[in-house]
């Protein structure tokens, strides 16, 4: 408390209701809004009814108001003092702090809960990324979600040097040597579980388009080249993206061919020195394209489909494409006219792109399962904190039978998609890149249906339970309206969903053993 705050008893408080002179009080602190209430978005009226003009507006302001907005500097300069005998309740949050709310967190780094796969390097890793996201990546990724610019280099260059970035890419040798979070764990400690809690949390600021453009073009468009590159190339490449100095992206998607790999229609043709490789065709819908200085490109070649490794330069040309979430994903068109590749930068052996791309499907499609995942969550939690303390014809909110039948199941569907998750998670631990290829495609394609579904199903009934606030894109129901509005995006990035509901089921037909009859 500063030394300013002055203590004072409610019916002192009481006195000051005239236009001339008014206060309020929100959560036992005292404010003096006489100067401001002209400023009111809602008018000066507001303040002037007999429940608002000096006295406990603590209901009527979050009926209208987020908690954030008392902490903004302007709004804390209101506050004059604070009741006397009485503490402030709602709860601010604290950087690194799990939430409180009932389903918020995952149940099995959920105080008091239980889980075999998480660990205490697991929770300890958790406090890290959080207070991290909330400190340094939460106000970033709302100015840049806004104004549709890039995440700022300073904030990719503290995820370089945290470790995030190469986390990012997963367990193995490129996480050897670094520093985690000024050594919260030993990069050898690093496993699938803590990278789910990473592409969890990194999710957590709820801007869809920010996140994307958080090098998720790299999550992507990297492991091939970890895989499949040669040595230097792939020594030279992974240095330069997971230090931050350097942007990439996986542009496979065609306005040709999106989900239909076999139908790329982007060439490679050998030089006739067979030294260089001439490339010619367009990509659509490339994540991070606008800002990337590499691209791991899927070609047609004389041998079949080949990815090949492509750094920005001649020929290559990039435009920003725009999409239903911020430009700071940098979504963009790419043209590739005659451009030169050396051999050197071919990914795999020639005419084994198929294997390439789908078995770096995988983790893709994994990463968008932990975001979706965790998205439903957040809302979940927005949707309780809401009906907590909305009221309507005289109670609170939660006290309508048909909200509580909405919110049963948007919680049952969120605990679901985790806990598949946490599952197929648990295979990747235990498999090797070969083995997921093989064994996870169908179950991971299945999961990230399930989760697309039902992530539109947790929007439908959030914007239903939020009104009117629900389709607002400032204020109470800003997330609300933010996740209805960019959920599809799950839906068709990484394989639409139908395809890979189908994917799952043919493979699952073609694994069914011949000597089985009903």
């Amino acid at each position: 408390m500063s030394k300013e705050m002055r203590v004072f008893t409610r019916e002192e408080v009481a006195k000051h209701n005239k236009e001339d002179d008014l206060w309020i009080i929100i959560d036992a602190k005292v404010y003096d809004v006489t100067k401001f209430k002209g400023l009111h978005p809602g008018g000066a009226n507001v303040f002037f009814t007999d429940d608002i003009a000096g006295q406990d507006a603590t209901e009527a302001f979050y009926g209208l108001h987020r908690h954030e907005v008392l902490l903004k500097p302007q709004y804390q300069r209101l506050q004059i003092g604070v009741i006397q005998g009485e503490k402030s309740v709602i709860h601010s949050l604290v950087p690194g702090e799990l939430s409180k709310v009932p389903y918020a967190e995952p149940l099995g780094l959920t105080p008091g809960y239980h889980s075999p796969y998480y660990t205490e390097s697991h929770r300890r890793f958790q406090r890290a990324v959080r207070k991290f996201v909330d400190e340094i990546l939460t106000p970033d990724a709302m100015a840049r979600e806004e104004d549709g610019k890039r995440p700022s280099l300073s904030v990719i260059q503290k995820m370089a040097e945290t470790g995030i970035l190469a986390m990012t890419m997963g367990p193995g040798k490129h996480l050897k040597g670094r520093k985690i979070f000024d050594g919260v764990i030993e990069p050898e400690e690093f496993d699938r579980f803590h990278e789910l809690i990473l592409a969890q949390e990194l999710c957590r600021p709820n801007c869809r388009g920010y996140r994307d453009g958080q090098n998720s073009g790299a999550t992507i468009g990297l492991p091939p080249v970890i895989h499949f590159g040669r040595p230097e190339l792939r020594d030279r490449v992974v240095e330069e993206v997971l230090s931050g100095k350097k942007f990439m992206s996986l542009a496979i998607s065609e306005a040709f061919a999106g989900s239909d790999v076999a139908g790329l229609r982007t060439t490679a043709k050998k030089t006739p020195d067979g030294k260089f490789w001439i490339i010619n065709g367009t990509k659509k819908w490339i994540t991070n394209g606008t800002f990337s200085d590499y691209f791991t490109v899927g070609c047609k070649t004389d041998k079949g489909l080949t990815v090949i490794l492509v750094e920005r330069g001649e020929g290559v040309e990039t435009k920003s494409i725009k999409t239903s979430y911020s430009t700071a994903a940098g979504t963009a068109y790419i043209t590739f006219e005659n451009v030169k590749v050396p051999v050197e930068n071919t990914l795999g052996p020639e005419g084994g792109g198929v294997f390439v791309i789908l078995s770096n499907f995988n983790h893709e499609r994994w990463a968008m399962c932990c975001g979706g995942a965790r998205n439903m969550r957040l809302i979940v939690e927005e949707c309780l904190k809401w009906v907590n303390q909305r009221k309507a014809f005289g109670k609170p909110l939660h006290s309508q039978a048909v909200i509580r039948a909405k919110l049963a199941d948007m919680i049952a569907k969120t605990e679901a998609c985790q806990h598949w998750l946490e599952n197929i998670t648990y295979q990747m631990q235990h498999m090797d890149y070969k083995q997921q290829a093989q064994l996870l495609a169908g179950p991971i394609g299945l999961l990230k249906m399930f989760i697309t579904r039902s992530a539109q199903d947790v929007a439908r009934d959030a914007v239903q339970i939020f009104g009117g606030r629900g389709i607002t894109k400032t204020g109470m129901g800003r997330h609300i309206e933010h996740y209805h509005r960019t959920v599809p995006f799950d839906a068709i990035l990484g394989g639409a969903e139908d395809v890979l509901g189908d994917l799952g089921v043919r493979q699952a037909i073609k694994a069914m053993p011949k000597d089985v009859k009903l």
